[in-house]
């Protein structure tokens, strides 16, 4: 099978029996650990990216119990992608793991260009966009990023070469919100729709399982803002493109003790005309909800956690890492994802597994007037 299955991941929780109950999650699809591994790395243009490797740990996570791993085509100029191929063929080839087993997520939109980082990026993008035949130069936002079909439809080719996959089983649009302030709400959306139906053929084509949108602070504004996503809109774009089976079947926000607004913020409306937080109303238009940057990209350790936090988290032994994650996967996602490249760091991380998650009490005390925007 070139994709996850229900089946498939149900086999491999099987093999970690000893974990806690709820550490596995059932969408109605897949079952999902309640953590991933991600492939991000903030400031791209260090030179630590040539160095560092995310192969080792995507192992380590895989066989930890861990077997979601998100990326994106522009993390690292493509490289992330190509190092998830480096440390998941020699498992799959040895019969470690099977392909129906893992779930791979990956997106598009931001403009990768390429590893090592070129000379001249604006002239990548000329040559290999533009030039190309893949967007037009008013569909390219501030040099970055892309939403017309035929560029998401290379990105989504090239990222299955870098991945060396033949199906992506989750393919998000990365940070739609990136347009906004620069095209009209009219504009925005009609450019949802387009990449919606190219989404929907690559499902035809069997290049892509299912799709979402991964967005940093598009799903969590006040309505008003210049940037905000409107879930119901994106929802009724779908339906229109899709049909009652449409694709769209996840939501990718930040979820973490700092910036709680998907569990707590009031600004997304339902069908029945009431507004409710993010996750609430994911749930309620049938969409899984993964969150991300669990550790706001490690800002959350400038200094040390009250100890309430880990009393009411059940992590009283562990780090301040661990209360936050142990937060971010409590609270209604299906799944919290963070990064790591050294894989004692995943170990370190996969000793959550052993704990139930923390109690819905835990986590509104924790909340409790802490989501103001």
């Amino acid at each position: 099978m070139a994709y996850a299955t229900k089946e498939g991941t149900f086999r491999y929780l099987k093999r970690f029996g000893k974990y806690s109950k709820d550490f596995y999650r059932f969408n109605g699809e897949l079952f999902f650990p309640s953590l991933g591994i991600g492939t991000y790395k903030a400031e791209p243009y260090k030179e630590d990216n040539y160095i560092i490797n995310y192969a080792d740990a995507i192992q380590m996570a895989l066989r930890k119990g861990i077997h979601l791993i998100d990326t994106s085509i522009n993390y690292r100029y493509q490289m992330s992608e190509r190092e998830i191929a480096e440390a998941i063929h020699p498992m799959l080839q040895s019969g470690e793991i099977m392909r129906d087993e893992i779930i791979i997520a990956s997106k598009a939109g931001f403009i990768p260009l390429d590893f090592p980082f070129p000379e001249n990026p604006y002239g990548w993008i000329q040559e290999n966009i533009i030039k190309a035949g893949l967007a037009s130069a008013d569909e390219v936002i501030i040099d970055q990023h892309c939403m017309s079909p035929a560029y998401l439809r290379w990105s989504c080719e090239q990222s299955l070469k870098n991945l060396e996959l033949e199906m992506i089983d989750i393919f998000y649009l990365h940070n739609p919100e990136t347009q906004l302030g620069y095209v009209d709400q009219n504009t925005f959306y009609e450019r949802i729709e387009a990449a919606f139906g190219l989404f929907e053929e690559l499902r035809s084509e069997g290049k892509i399982v299912s799709y979402g949108i991964a967005a940093w602070n598009g799903f969590l504004y006040e309505a008003d803002h210049t940037e905000y996503i409107s879930l119901k809109k994106v929802v009724e774009i779908a339906r229109r493109v899709g049909g009652a089976d449409h694709g769209l079947k996840y939501i990718q926000s930040p979820f973490n003790l700092a910036k709680p607004h998907a569990y707590g913020y009031v600004n997304q409306e339902c069908e029945d005309g009431k507004f409710y937080p993010l996750m609430h109303a994911c749930a309620s238009y049938g969409l899984t909800c993964i969150a991300s940057s669990p550790l706001l990209q490690k800002n959350l350790f400038k200094r040390p956690f009250a100890s309430n936090v880990a009393e009411l988290l059940n992590t009283t032994e562990l780090s301040d890492v661990a209360s936050a994650l142990q937060f971010a996967r409590s609270a209604g996602a299906i799944s919290a994802i963070f990064g790591a490249v050294d894989p004692s760091h995943v170990e370190d991380n996969a000793i959550l597994a052993y704990i139930p998650e923390a109690s819905v009490d835990a986590v509104n005390t924790l909340m409790r007037g802490a989501y103001a925007v």
